[in-house]
């Protein structure tokens, strides 16, 4: 089947990722899978819109409208605006990095961040996607995702540092663990200097709806503080995010 216009220029979008943030033409055509007048002239349509940008090197970069329409999705709908002032909070209490997190498959979608004074090493961004399994927030909303996000998680358990979790056995058993104490912790698992230490964002209803987290250099002298601190916060944002909205009714 010959791919539209629309996918083509969809592959062209999906070409960009955390680990690729401005590309030539050249690596653009072929990380899209396209030839290299298609990438070309598809590249040209979609910086006129602005979805892209080229830059006066000829790299290609994300425009600023996809930025744009981003910020109007419901991730869930309110959650960024009711978390903003409890995030500020958590880092002028601690002056360490803060994170807000949502489930994106198997992954951990970074909605926001806040970054702290401390000398660690920060690997997330606002819009990025980690692995689920190597970062506190993301084991707490792995420890309360889906069987299939389960499942999709325990078969990609990819070593990142000597100390990722890679054994779907102790990886369970974390997670029951995270569900039993309310909280989620990492050590150098995403990247060597830095651990974590995370708690569910309830909505309305109950169900997780994000997690929250903070990144340190060492978690041994105030891993209760900080869960602590991290626990208020997450039941401020829970307590002001809106209703959900309801559920269109299913076909008859």
């Amino acid at each position: 089947m010959t791919a539209s216009v629309t996918s083509r220029a969809l592959d062209v979008l999906g070409a960009f990722d955390g680990d690729h943030r401005s590309l030539t033409l050249s690596e653009l055509a072929r990380r899209a899978g396209l030839p290299l007048t298609t990438a070309h002239r598809l590249a040209g349509e979609l910086c006129r819109w602005g979805a892209l940008h080229r830059r006066a090197t000829g790299e290609y970069v994300i425009g600023r409208r996809l930025w744009d329409l981003g910020l109007l999705a419901p991730v869930p709908t309110g959650l960024r605006e009711a978390a903003s002032p409890f995030l500020h909070d958590l880092y002028a209490a601690t002056l360490a990095t803060v994170h807000l997190a949502v489930a994106d498959g198997a992954q951990a979608l970074y909605v926001d961040r806040i970054s702290g004074n401390a000398t660690v090493p920060i690997v997330s961004k606002v819009g990025s996607r980690l692995p689920m399994h190597a970062t506190g927030v993301g084991k707490v909303l792995l420890a309360h995702a889906e069987p299939d996000v389960l499942a999709a998680a325990l078969g990609a358990l990819t070593r990142i540092t000597p100390y990722t979790v890679v054994r779907p056995d102790r990886l369970l058993e974390q997670l029951r663990r995270v569900r039993a104490d309310g909280y989620a912790t990492t050590a150098e698992e995403m990247s060597a200097g830095a651990c974590s230490v995370a708690v569910p964002v309830r909505g309305p209803g109950g169900e997780v709806v994000a997690a929250l987290g903070i990144v340190v250099p060492d978690l041994r002298r105030q891993q209760q503080r900080l869960v602590a601190a991290l626990r208020v916060a997450a039941q401020g944002i829970g307590r002001t995010l809106p209703p959900a909205p309801p559920q269109a009714p299913a076909p008859a």
